[in-house]
């Protein structure tokens, strides 16, 4: 058996390896957090964008103080080298049906991919949510590889 890689996502910045679960565990403490979604996004010329997505409670905004806030929980809880680079509220997050996260369809929308070629709408919680994810990936630059 020779095993290629994972299949979910696994988030690797400066070599540190890490879950997305992690990061989870991390923004239980943040009420202002319902919902969320981190990804890490290889781009080309060897960046790297690690954009976190979430679904925020009542009037919770993404200001100064929730920045804060969810930067210390993940270095507390994971380390620093995961704090997001961009806290981006959405008002939903696509879900397989039976509630898992889309981390790897999101990745590769936001890659640039299109959206026919990583998912299926129908197997989708709100199939409307990705075309945020897709509108993002078209604003990025494109891979060359």
């Amino acid at each position: 058996m020779i095993m290629h890689g994972r299949s979910d996502s696994t988030l690797n910045r400066h070599g540190v390896r890490l879950g997305s679960a992690e990061i989870d565990e991390a923004l239980q403490s943040v009420p202002q957090i319902l919902d969320a979604l981190i990804v890490g996004v290889d781009e080309p010329g060897g960046g790297y964008w690690m954009p976190l997505f979430v679904v925020l409670a009542g009037e919770a905004t993404v200001d100064t103080p929730l920045k804060n806030t969810v930067g210390k929980a993940i270095r507390d809880h994971a380390s620093p080298r995961h704090v997001p680079d961009d806290i981006i509220a959405v008002p939903v997050l696509p879900h397989t049906r039976t509630g898992k996260r889309l981390e790897v369809p999101v990745k590769r929308l936001l890659q640039g991919a299109e959206p026919a070629a990583v998912v299926d709408p129908g197997a989708v919680d709100y199939p409307d949510a990705l075309a945020a994810f897709t509108r993002l990936g078209a604003r990025r630059p494109a891979d060359e590889s």
